[in-house]
């Protein structure tokens, strides 16, 4: 039988013999009472990479971003974000659950940013009424905005908006790689002007666990308390450490090949009369249906071998990763031309 091209996310990404083997021999100690050396290393050097004092180590990217807003506020405060923002879509209202914080979203622009007109005017002013605002939530690469990269300079100004009214600002990182790559600046730029960013190593750069929150050295210190009383607290992690280092120091500079099938699956789809493509400038196609249904060609493509996901009424989404290679697009696309080719719309 044909093998499955899975495109459903680059969270489904297999590590390699390499990162296996360095996770076989990485010595380990409890990471909870700060003596595992491997995550010791991984935090170290993910601090450095994204030019930040200090990290921690933690299971997830969404745990990543609640022990952010936990860390930044107190119940009662409100943070502000974008109405397409992973926290915002797809986090389980979690800030509000554990934190007790509300959020105010904004619309996101096309690309991904917030209008920095709109964001101070959310900021609310001090008022014994209303609760504060004390957070401003950002995302980079952004997911729901097809994998936009947010330029620099607009991370830069929003910060700016939100730092002269006295609040913090989070970056989800989870993609901040393939932003990188795609902006051609090292990742600490994009991260310069917020006070913590959090990246996943378990998408783009190809670990099968982990993301890393950095920021301060007290943020971080705060912040692992939070981790701790969320249940994030690991023993001999370093583990599953080792895969992150090896990947901080392999998997990144290839990030642009995953780009460039991206565009080549963009393309190919674009060509075909029921599908309307975003043009990708990372790893996420877009693909708006104009003719048929969108679980009909969910089903369609499923039976051609094709894996991709739903993502919005009548959109889909198929993310390139380290395991898709370019002959890999190319069969999709010859798959996913057999598809149309027995679908009557």
């Amino acid at each position: 039988m044909t093998s499955a091209i899975d495109l459903r996310s680059d969270t489904v990404s297999r590590p390699s013999d390499a990162m296996r083997a360095a996770m076989a021999v990485a010595p380990v100690g409890d990471d909870v009472f700060g003596d595992d050396p491997t995550v010791a290393l991984l935090e170290e050097r993910a601090a450095e990479v994204m030019g930040k004092e200090a990290a921690v180590f933690v299971p997830s990217g969404t745990m990543a971003n609640l022990v952010a807003v936990l860390t930044h506020t107190k119940p009662g405060d409100e943070i502000i974000l974008g109405d397409q923002n992973h926290i915002f879509q797809y986090e389980l209202a979690g800030a509000a659950r554990f934190g007790g914080v509300i959020t105010h979203a904004l619309p996101n622009e096309a690309n991904g940013a917030l209008d920095p007109n709109q964001v101070a005017a959310a900021i609310r002013r001090e008022d014994m009424h209303a609760p504060g605002s004390t957070l401003l939530c950002l995302e980079n690469t952004h997911n729901r905005c097809g994998g936009a990269a947010v330029p620099v300079e607009t991370i830069s100004v929003l910060a700016d908006v939100a730092h002269q009214r006295k609040l913090s600002v989070h970056l989800d990182g989870a993609r901040i790689f393939n932003a990188a790559a795609a902006l051609g600046v090292p990742a600490r730029q994009i991260a310069e002007s917020c006070d913590s960013v959090s990246f996943c190593l378990s998408k783009g750069l190809g670990c099968p666990i982990g993301s890393v929150l950095c920021g301060s050295h007290d943020f971080v210190q705060r912040a692992r308390r939070n981790r701790k009383m969320l249940g994030g607290g690991m023993r001999q992690v370093g583990i599953i450490a080792a895969a992150g280092l090896y990947a901080l120091e392999n998997n990144v500079t290839r990030l642009a090949e995953d780009h460039a099938n991206a565009r080549a699956l963009a393309d190919g789809l674009r060509e075909l009369g029921p599908f309307r493509p975003n043009s990708p400038e990372t790893n996420i196609v877009i693909v708006d249906i104009v003719r048929g249904s969108l679980d009909g060609w969910l089903d369609a493509f499923a039976r051609e071998g094709v894996q991709g996901v739903a993502f919005g009424p009548q959109r889909m989404r198929l993310v390139t990763h380290i395991n898709i290679t370019r002959a890999d697009i190319d069969d999709a696309l010859g798959r996913i031309q057999a598809a149309v080719g027995a679908t009557a719309v």
